[in-house]
């Protein structure tokens, strides 16, 4: 192995920093989830992160997790047929959000324990580095 590597809480951090950036995004998609629009208006459509490795350091194999940015689902949004709905459209139908609430909460349970191993893996390097300044101390 070359480069120089950074410490784990630079790797476990990137990966903590990208999971709560997804757990925000899916939040305003759960909260977002029954909107419509309103007669030629859009519709909320879901947000989704996009994230890319890149080198921890300079030279270093170790990567890093970043959010490099955000975009919206390309899912078509639902149509409902409410032809009393004062938001319905000449043909009846009620233009709704995109978002899918089951496949969120799948995405809310995946992105919850992914940051609590993140979190248990960050204690763990922690605890290992406390033992090993005690085995120089005594």
């Amino acid at each position: 192995m070359t480069g120089p590597l950074p410490d784990a809480a630079t790797i476990i951090g990137s990966g903590l920093i990208a999971e709560r950036e997804r757990l925000g995004l899916i939040a305003s998609n759960i909260a977002n989830a029954d909107s419509i629009a309103a007669p030629g208006g859009q519709p909320y459509r879901a947000m989704e992160p996009v994230f890319v490795a890149e080198p921890a350091l300079a030279g270093s194999p170790a990567d890093v997790v970043k959010v490099a940015g955000v975009v919206q689902s390309d899912a078509p949004a639902r149509l409902v047929y409410a032809p009393g709905n004062p938001f319905a459209d000449p043909q009846g139908y009620v233009h709704e959000s995109n978002v899918d609430p089951a496949q969120q909460m799948t995405d809310l349970i995946s992105a919850t324990q992914s940051y609590a191993a993140g979190i248990a893996v960050l204690s763990q390097s922690t605890r290992l580095d406390q033992a090993m300044l005690q085995s120089f101390i005594a």
